[in-house]
């Protein structure tokens, strides 16, 4: 029997809507004959990137506490009893044989009524420092999938599995070569190239430090593939040139990171797994402006392994040139960065995740009634 029916949820950002997509891919390269049905929150980019990957989604009217009195919430007890409501009369109708959720507003009311209804539910966590809702949910949830050691400070540990983040199958097998991925962005072969990362829409302070150093990169010798975000493009784009390439996006992410010698990234739990499979010597710039400041942490669980450098917002004019420096003109500690970042990759998170959830289907699989 393979016509199993699977609920998913997870949104809000990439970090969560990517996972949730790569799990139910990799579900239906296994059940083909298997139902799909994501809930998200409406207005929030999963509405837009699902029905891409060819899945259906219904939306939630969820959205999450601001730090400060807002008007949105007051909103909030009214948008919870609404998503509650609408999440059960879902589950009701669709009657999934698992729940999956990945993280982010929607999946707290999809997969706490899931669980009242004695669905079976997985929860998988991206970061280092757990998120509010899948904390909320740990004690419904029969498996927490995890990527970083010491999760037992928030979920309980007998639930735990550490599998490591589903990323994109372009990565796990890289195939172009360096001197494609070169020739794919116009570099040189005799200049090392640094690449460049500030999530799809953008970092505006990672921009503004690297339009400040584009001289000093010169100065190097160092060729840049920046790819500055799709709300900055416009500000940025007069800065290419032969050794300075400025994309909005990078849809091919095999070659950039094949192009790559050295690279810097904000720190994502998304952008940290690709990363620690591409193997690069990588300086972490996080963000500090999302919740529990969880990019930090992200790659302080780095750090602490001296399989990357992490440097922060506040410290970038003080301390950027000699961090790089040191790092650039030092070879053996390029290379051991590599080493260590390479031990820390999970290339077959995805799959291991689905062989979690086939477990949870053969427990249950007498009580299926189709």
């Amino acid at each position: 029997m393979d016509n199993y029916r699977f609920i998913l949820s997870g949104g809000g950002t990439g970090g969560h809507i990517y996972p949730a997509i790569a799990i139910a891919n990799e579900l239906k390269r296994r059940f083909q004959n298997a139902e799909f049905l994501f809930v998200g929150a409406k207005d929030k980019m999963e509405m837009e990137k699902v029905p891409q990957a060819g899945y259906q989604i219904e939306g939630l009217w969820i959205s999450g506490l601001q730090r400060k009195l807002t008007v949105k919430n007051l909103m909030f007890p009214i948008k919870l009893i609404s998503s509650l409501l609408k999440a059960r009369n879902i589950t009701k109708r669709f009657d999934p044989h698992v729940a999956i959720g990945t993280g982010g507003f929607a999946s707290g009311p999809l997969l706490r009524t899931a669980a009242v209804k004695g669905v079976p539910c997985v929860l998988q966590e991206q970061n280092s420092f757990a998120g509010i809702t899948n904390k909320l949910l740990a004690g419904k949830a029969e498996k927490i999938c995890v990527a970083y050691d010491n999760m037992e400070r928030f979920f309980p540990k007998q639930k735990i599995v550490k599998t490591g983040n589903p990323v994109r199958a372009d990565l796990v097998h890289i195939k172009t070569t360096k001197k494609e991925a070169l020739e794919a962005y116009g570099f040189s072969n005799r200049a090392p190239v640094l690449l460049v990362l500030g999530g799809s829409l953008g970092a505006r302070r990672i921009n503004q430090l690297i339009e400040k150093e584009l001289p000093y990169f010169e100065e190097l010798g160092i060729q840049v593939l920046w790819q500055c975000g799709k709300l900055y493009y416009q500000e940025y784009k007069k800065h290419q040139s032969e050794k300075v390439k400025v994309h909005a996006f990078l849809n091919t992410m095999d070659a950039a990171y094949t192009a790559a010698d050295m690279i810097i990234s904000r720190a994502g739990a998304g952008s940290v797994s690709e990363l620690c499979l591409v193997g690069k010597p990588t300086i972490f710039i996080p963000s500090p402006n999302v919740a529990e400041d969880h990019q930090t942490k992200n790659a302080e669980a780095l750090t602490n392994k001296e399989a990357a450098l992490m440097l922060k917002e506040k410290n970038l004019d003080a301390d950027f040139e000699s961090m790089f420096e040191a790092m650039y003109k030092d070879k053996s500690r390029q290379d051991k960065l590599s080493e260590n970042i390479k031990k820390l990759a999970l290339p077959r998170a995805t799959e291991h995740i689905v062989d979690e959830i086939e477990k949870l289907l053969k427990m249950i699989k007498p009580q299926i009634k189709n």
